[in-house]
């Protein structure tokens, strides 16, 4: 008995050590077709995130060490002057006001046209709704450069030419498609149920949009307006085209007019501080609010 419980036990444990073989051997195998995605991934990674990291690096090194070679990776001597320098001008700290007031007012501009647009074209049924949302989806398609000429000439004739109007107006032509889009599917998405009982109850289709929708798009109206303030705030051509004095320069203008100490030289170290100082909120903001845009970016998607 002795002897063959022996040999049964060897045999047992033969086993186990040729399924723990087979195991390492699949996990090989997943991790070897794996190893091209993680590459990919990796390498997606690092050109995403190489040009920030180069204004970070640069905005913290000193001017005439931004070209010394061999280049340096990581400033051996890093100094705030560039940042200094940037918070300290006054066209640069209007240009932010500039931007945010802008910014700020096609978002909230384009939330409310954009919420009263997707309920109607969302939970209504009327003749052309279709047509309407695929010319608003193919307005976004067309490039700024090919409505330039027409808006220019429009803005010049309602007297709005260099002013934060001008942006204001051109901006919503690129925001309010988009926004319209995305809270029409929010829209259509929710429940007829919610609707018929406010109905049932009394409302009116107006008290049942802003007492029942609205809530409960809430993850729309973050992710639609996040992505729409993101949009104004980083418009340059419009703003290049529409305003012609430093006072209404919004930020992506006054970043481009900076001048260093004769007319042919570049100050690429406040170039790149004032990059980070603009760009820094827009992540902290979307970090801060990810979890409601996730939501957005898949509620839409689930008819409940």
């Amino acid at each position: 008995m002795t002897a063959v419980a022996q040999e049964a036990e060897r045999a047992t444990r033969a086993q186990e050590l040729a399924r723990r073989k087979r195991r390492e051997r699949r996990g090989l195998k997943r991790l070897a077709r794996r190893i091209p995605f993680y590459i990919l991934v990796a390498a997606i990674f690092f050109y995403a995130l190489f040009p920030f990291y180069w204004a970070l690096r640069s905005a913290f090194t000193k001017e005439n060490e931004l070209f010394t070679t061999p280049v340096q990776y990581i400033p051996t001597n890093p100094t705030l002057e560039n940042f200094r320098a940037v918070l300290s001008s006054n066209q640069f700290l209007h240009a932010l006001l500039n931007s945010t007031i802008v910014a700020g007012s096609v978002t909230l501009i384009a939330l409310g046209l954009g919420a009263l647009a997707g309920y109607a074209l969302g939970r209504f049924r009327f003749r052309g709704r279709s047509a309407v949302l695929y010319t608003m989806l193919g307005m976004t398609i067309f490039p700024q450069i090919a409505i330039l000429g027409a808006l220019y000439t429009m803005i010049n004739r309602l007297h709005l030419y260099d002013s934060l109007k001008a942006l204001v107006l051109s901006y919503m032509i690129l925001v309010l498609p988009f926004t319209v889009w995305v809270l029409t599917s929010f829209m259509r998405a929710l429940p007829k149920d919610l609707e018929e009982a406010a109905y049932v109850d009394g409302a009116s289709p107006l008290q049942t949009f802003y007492r029942v929708m609205l809530p409960l798009v809430a993850p729309g109206l973050v992710t639609a307006g996040l992505l729409a303030f993101i949009a104004a705030w980083n418009e340059f051509l419009f703003a290049l085209s529409f305003t012609q004095t430093p006072e209404r320069y919004t930020v992506p203008v006054a970043i481009t007019s900076f001048t260093g100490e004769s007319a042919f030289e570049k100050p690429w170290g406040q170039i790149m501080a004032a990059t980070v100082v603009v760009t820094v909120p827009l992540i902290v903001l979307t970090l801060v609010l990810q979890r409601r845009i996730l939501a957005g970016l898949t509620a839409g998607a689930v008819k409940g």
